[in-house]
């Protein structure tokens, strides 16, 4: 096998990897307030997530095109960049899994591809424009779009069922969870799993396989979707407990309105060819959500935490893809095996630490009294 030949095959190969990762770190941005309002069984939860992101998969492939054609030169990117970009988004999942802090995968995937693609081919190989269009513009307009949305739908909810049962309204809206949740989680497909169709075409296209502009294959879509889904199915449940539990405690109504809000979002991007952040929308809304009570019930620091990671994501994922990038183009195929053992053996650790504080389906929902403010309610459902 020449250099070129195996440079595609391990971008192939770490670009599903990368969608695997996307599949459990994301999988809390559909299911993570259902799980929390016990509107739906954990396992129940991520299978109906896992199976909707595979079909979400199949819909579209604006996002995938914006990928493979909007944000970095077709024409000047090599394979060996594109694997160093992967490298830099995969470990920044892992990290962010591990600190059970729900960052933008989207982000981590255009940071490593940016950083790799300046590294290898210099600046005039990322389209500047593009990223600020459909990246930045995108990145702080849409949690704010999502937010506040929430927040007026919220405070519309809570109106209309102020004099219904407390029992009533909760069992209509966990039955409307479930119903919302999985709309989320199919819009969830239809963004992130086109990001690898989108990296994998983008290889394709750079070894001629494919001409410029060109679209996913059906093999990369199928492939691309089906992957997402096993990820999903496994669940990030780190993230999960910090997106259902660690921002605020959430009713059935209040879940809601999020995930509604959120979706919604999400498909618009999603049909408008815009790569954004599922995790920052779905997060803001249940932020969103959590100011609409009164008094505000918001558990800052986690918010704080969460933010830091947005700030941070593209440019750390983008320094981590441009050291492989060097690796890699000047290193040849020794390079890129250095690569793969180094990053294999951080993986390995991350995993491995991960393990002194498991979280799994059985505790996803038990957190520390201290992960929400004092007066939330839902500390009568925490571990003392």
């Amino acid at each position: 096998m020449d250099h070129a030949t195996f440079l595609v095959v391990a971008v192939i190969v770490t670009s599903l990897a990368f969608d695997f990762t996307n599949g459990f770190h994301d999988t809390a941005n559909a299911m993570a307030t259902s799980i929390a309002t016990e509107a739906l069984r954990p396992r129940t939860a991520v299978l109906i997530s896992a199976v909707l992101n595979v079909v979400g998969a199949l819909l579209s492939t604006e996002v995938a095109r914006t990928i493979s054609g909007g944000i970095v030169n077709d024409g000047l990117v090599t394979p060996g960049m594109i694997f160093a970009g992967l490298i830099g988004a995969i470990l920044w999942n892992l990290v962010t899994w591990l600190l059970g802090l729900p960052s933008s995968s989207s982000h981590a995937l255009l940071g490593g591809l940016i950083g790799a693609a300046w590294t290898g081919a210099g600046r005039h190989s990322v389209h500047f424009d593009q990223v600020v269009a459909k990246i930045l513009v995108p990145a702080v307009a849409s949690p704010l779009v999502a937010g506040v949305a929430v927040l007026l739908a919220t405070r519309l909810a809570l109106r209309l069922t102020a004099h219904t049962p407390e029992g009533a309204v909760t069992r209509g809206f966990r039955l409307g969870q479930i119903a919302s949740a999985s709309l989320v989680a199919l819009a969830h497909g239809t963004n992130d799993a086109q990001k690898t169709m989108g990296v994998i075409t983008l290889t394709l296209i750079s070894v001629g396989v494919l001409g410029h502009g060109a679209g996913p294959p059906l093999w990369v879509v199928v492939t691309a979707g089906l992957t997402i889904g096993l990820g999903t199915y496994v669940g990030g449940w780190r993230i999960i407990r910090t997106m259902g539990r660690g921002v605020t405690a959430l009713r059935s109504l209040q879940g809601f309105a999020a995930e509604t809000g959120s979706a919604t979002v999400i498909l618009t991007s999603a049909h408008l060819g815009f790569p954004l952040s599922t995790t920052q929308v779905c997060a803001a809304g249940i932020l969103g959500t959590g100011l609409a009570g009164r008094p505000a019930r918001v558990r800052w620091r986690t918010v704080g935490r969460m933010v830091i990671a947005w700030s941070v994501t593209l440019p750390a994922a983008a320094a981590v893809g441009g050291g492989a990038a060097s690796a890699v183009v000047h290193g040849g195929t020794l390079g890129t095996v250095a690569v793969v053992l180094t990053a294999a053996a951080l993986a390995a650790v991350i995993v491995i630490a991960s393990r002194r504080n498991p979280v799994t389906a059985d505790n996803v929902n038990v957190v520390p009294v201290t992960a929400v403010p004092a007066d939330c309610p839902a500390r009568r459902s925490q571990a003392p």
